[in-house]
């Protein structure tokens, strides 16, 4: 059996290096991922944050980073006590030039099975994604709350 895992496919108007900025840009991720910044520096073995409010809420390393077509970092949570004793994750971001568009595909593994956190991953990056995509495309964002993408934690 497989384990279980997040794959999500989007299509964007944009252009690959357009998406990789918005990707690891911490002024650009801020509008789109409800406030939340990048911090790294893109290398491989690195150290990755994502920050909310100037607190760190996941951390891991660059694991490939090969602008502008895939760029992957372990991901581990550690605001919500409920997720916190959960493994390490991977994400990984396949940028690939699809016509006038490009076809991003996010792929989110190392999930346990019966895991709280493939459910929070869940809600959380097709709200993410969406509202990279609107940002990207329109310059504005959609009406969607972090309380929303927090569904079912503490979201204050």
């Amino acid at each position: 059996m497989s384990k279980p895992q997040f794959v999500y496919v989007t299509y964007i108007e944009t252009t690959p290096e357009k998406l990789w900025q918005a990707l690891t840009s911490s002024e650009f991720t801020r509008q789109y991922w409800f406030g939340a910044e990048v911090r790294s520096d893109w290398k491989v073995g690195s150290p990755f944050a994502l920050a909310l409010d100037g607190e760190v809420t996941d951390s891991g390393e660059i694991l490939e980073a090969d602008p502008p077509r895939r760029l992957s970092y372990s991901f581990k949570h550690h605001k919500y006590e409920e997720l916190r004793g959960e493994p390490i994750s991977r994400v990984v971001f396949t940028l690939e030039p699809f016509g006038p568009v490009v076809r991003l595909t996010v792929l989110h593994d190392g999930f346990v099975e019966g895991g709280k956190y493939l459910g929070a991953v869940s809600n959380g990056w097709p709200a993410i994604l969406s509202q990279l995509k609107s940002l990207l495309e329109t310059g504005k964002l959609l009406n969607i709350t972090r309380a929303a993408l927090n569904k079912g934690f503490d979201a204050k």
